[in-house]
């Protein structure tokens, strides 16, 4: 059973925030980006592919077994065929800047709500200093 939201100011305010975030020209060239990704299989199973091999490594690593050079270098090799692939490249360059947005989004709010009021310059660029806010990074 769907839920209604409330439309109160906050939720007016988001829904306009996400409207501002749609309407962001290097939103939309990200998601042009991530939907060619998607929709080249090549480069999805190349990027799957590297992902599996760096789980596999890190697991092993994890468990103290040894690594052998040529894991590395093969898993190396796979990362630096994946990075020149121009579509997986735009797909990592479009997922990065939509963490980046994501993550700023989320400073802004959480500094709000920890103060009490719209955070300044200040307030984000020591926002994991001395306050004690619980944040690791």
């Amino acid at each position: 059973m769907p839920t209604q939201i409330e439309e109160n100011p906050v939720t007016q305010k988001t829904r306009e925030l996400c409207q501002a975030i749609v309407d962001l020209p290097n939103l939309r060239a990200a998601r042009q980006q991530i939907d060619a990704f998607l929709a080249n299989d090549a480069a999805r199973s190349q990027y799957e592919s590297l992902i599996a091999k760096g789980q596999t490594l890190q697991e092993k690593q994890q468990n103290s077994l040894p690594l052998d050079g040529t894991e590395i270098a093969d898993f190396e090799k796979q990362r630096d065929a994946l990075l020149a692939n121009p579509i997986a490249r735009g797909f990592l360059d479009a997922q990065e800047e939509l963490h980046q947005l994501q993550h700023s989004i989320q400073k802004y709010v959480s500094k709000t709500l920890e103060t009490g009021r719209v955070p300044t310059a200040e307030d984000l660029d020591d926002s994991c200093g001395s306050h004690g806010c619980g944040c690791h990074h």
